[in-house]
């Protein structure tokens, strides 16, 4: 499947950016290159920043977290400033023990000295398989190979470098007016596999030259991160090393963003659209897949109501494999809706499949089963909206179908 468009809106102060990426933020360069770590595939990638760039991060919540977060975790409060990220693929390193810390903490300091800044401005990531130690001497060739970020700056080169089983990159970038001055937020990611964040994607980074107030940009983006990556699921997995990091380098030079900024909403507007459209791209490049899946919930108690309903639907296994059979099967969404948790009340409930009515008032809605049928077909996209009709709390999930292929793929992932 190609990859999404990035995305814009041409309303307010927002508009669309047709080309875009990490590096289209004024003084961010990106790149990446193969070192051996994965056959004929690059697999290290980095972020320069000219200057210290505010940083805010989001990981993981699986207890075995990753060496190369925790020293992420590290830098961060050494002072909240990063001005490199160093990121390999193929290889995790978790549970990997003080070696796998030493080894991260290496990863660190070279890219440091190679780009000559204080290795607590260093931030470092890794994806792979789970259990292996870093082949370090591959690894210390190739941050030696870094050497002139200006001249090898290339945003898709870097997208590349952070794959794992995804078939595509991922990207998105918007452009926005803020007190008369032009500000750029920039995202890439990978994920494909192994998700059902509790924090984020499995590793997605965001570049913007606002100035940024540090605990207001932390918030952003965790509220940010409520409403995108933590909306998407794959496979009911969350990985040891998810992460979402943003860096707010200032180069703008805009009056300090903080929530009493009268443009805050549209900052915060602007870094949702990025994120919502990494994670959809995330969610249509699950392992396998073959369509998108997006369930809007709608007449909640609360939005967190909501959440939950669009999360069980999403990440039904049998409407997985249902939507994959081109089956409209709404029973299946059915009783995803009455084991989600949430407290509702049946004869109320209305389910629909586009704009094929299923279900009014929990009583089943006759319809042409071939039009459903053609729906799922003709579709690479499937919305399923769901309306409780109790209250006015909201959400919107994201997910994929169940294939054939996730399970080649996921059996044969070490060989």
């Amino acid at each position: 499947m190609n990859s999404v468009q990035q995305v814009g809106v041409l309303n307010g102060n927002i508009d669309r950016l047709i080309e875009g990426n990490i590096t289209s933020p004024l003084g961010f360069f990106a790149g990446g290159l193969f070192c051996g770590i994965k056959r004929k595939r690059l697999d290290l990638a980095w972020i320069y920043s000219e200057v210290p760039a505010t940083a805010a991060a989001v990981y993981t919540s699986n207890l075995f977290q990753a060496p190369p977060l925790k020293v992420t975790q590290d830098s961060l409060k050494s002072g909240g400033k990063i001005q490199g990220v160093i990121v390999n693929s193929g290889n995790a390193n978790a549970c990997t023990g003080e070696e796998g810390l030493q080894n991260a903490l290496r990863m660190r300091g070279m890219f440091a000295e190679q780009i000559d800044v204080p290795e607590q401005l260093i931030a470092v990531s890794s994806t792979g398989i789970i259990g292996e130690q870093l082949p370090m001497e591959k690894i210390e060739k190739g941050i030696l190979n870094i050497t002139d970020c200006y001249q090898q700056n290339n945003a898709d080169e870097f997208e590349q470098a952070i794959l794992t089983t995804d078939t595509f990159t991922k990207h998105a970038c918007i452009k926005l007016e803020i007190s008369g001055k032009v500000v750029t937020i920039g995202g890439a990611a990978k994920g494909s596999g192994m998700i059902h964040p509790k924090m984020g994607t499995m590793l997605a980074f965001i570049t913007t030259d606002a100035c940024v107030q540090p605990d207001a940009l932390h918030q952003a983006l965790k509220n940010v991160t409520n409403e995108t990556f933590n909306m998407i699921t794959v496979d009911g997995d969350t990985s040891t090393n998810d992460m979402v990091l943003i860096l707010a380098n200032g180069k703008v030079e805009n009056m300090e963003l903080t929530p009493q900024h009268p443009e805050w909403n549209v900052f915060e507007q602007s870094l949702n659209l990025v994120c919502q459209s990494l994670a959809k791209q995330i969610a249509k490049d699950g392992e396998g897949a073959t369509k998108l899946i997006e369930v809007q919930v709608e007449g909640a108690e609360s939005d967190q109501d909501a959440k939950k309903v669009a999360k069980a639907i999403v990440g039904s296994n049998l409407v997985k494999t249902a939507i994959y059979g081109e089956d409209p099967n709404w029973g299946r969404i059915v009783a995803a809706i009455g084991y989600s948790g949430v407290e509702l009340n049946t004869s109320q409930v209305n389910v629909s499949l586009g704009a094929i009515k299923l279900l009014e008032n929990g009583i089943p809605y006759p319809f042409s089963e071939k039009e459903a049928t053609n729906y799922l077909q003709q579709n690479e996209t499937i919305q399923i909206f769901v309306d409780l009709s109790a209250a006015s709390g909201n959400a919107v999930a994201w997910g994929c179908d169940l294939t054939y292929d996730y399970v080649k793929i996921n059996a044969s992932y070490r060989t």
